[in-house]
């Protein structure tokens, strides 16, 4: 055994209890992560159980800014408090699984689309300062190291230091977000990029950061991301 799995066990990602070091997750814990499955929103990709509609209540109502979207997880349950702890608690190990399950389930959709750049959606500085990391950055490396897609991380910026959105409304999410994001010059000239996130609620944050994208003169903007909510 390495020193290092004594000092820094490794977690089980869904419960957070010490797991052999080369264990990926509590046998227990398997079936604990809802997946999402079809029938789902065809634009944001939320789960609507509902094979006849094409779209979520959500993405009925209102534009989006990105063509389509995509999650791994429902957001529930023990999804929920994996991703709190990976937030907020330093389990950064945890990209690790989420990037495998992500390209389990769509390795192919991202191949299909042809994506030039992976774009992990920005903190501002003063919120990474604080935590130490951005964990969608974390989970966008995950992604590319098995895709073999570039991940850009000096493209995108966060320019204002929101409210966190989960304190706000629908209406005053968008508020919020306005002018939230800043783009550096698109030297590259990327046609498509895949924006990637932890959580999808109801989509502002991809929406703003996708609008400025496509400013910048980007063509065509997916969104990963790793949890969401269900559609009705």
């Amino acid at each position: 055994m390495n020193i290092l799995d004594i000092i820094f066990p490794r977690r089980c990602p869904l419960c957070d209890e010490v797991i052999p070091p080369d264990g990926k997750i509590c046998p227990e814990c398997i079936g604990k992560a809802e997946l999402v499955q079809e029938p789902v929103c065809k634009r944001c990709g939320k789960p609507i159980g509902n094979a006849r509609k094409e779209y979520c209540g959500d993405c009925d109502r209102k534009k989006h800014f990105f063509d389509s979207g995509k999650a791994v997880f429902v957001y529930q349950g023990a999804v929920q408090h994996s991703l709190y702890r990976f937030k907020y608690a330093n389990r950064r190990e945890y990209a690790a699984f989420y990037g495998k399950m992500a390209c389990i389930q769509y390795a192919r959709w991202i191949s299909r689309l042809g994506i030039d750049a992976i774009i992990p959606v920005p903190l501002h500085r003063k919120r990474r300062r604080e935590r130490g990391y951005n964990q969608a950055e974390l989970f966008a490396k995950e992604i590319g190291k098995r895709t073999g897609i570039p991940v850009e991380t000096k493209l995108l910026y966060r320019c204002i230091n929101t409210r966190p959105q989960k304190e706000l409304n629908d209406q005053e999410r968008k508020k919020n977000l306005k002018k939230a994001f800043t783009i550096a010059q698109n030297i590259v000239q990327l046609r498509k990029v895949l924006l990637v996130d932890d959580i999808y609620t109801t989509g502002s944050t991809v929406d703003a950061a996708a609008e400025c994208l496509k400013v910048s003169g980007i063509q065509e903007v997916y969104v990963l991301c790793i949890s969401i909510g269900r559609g009705h």
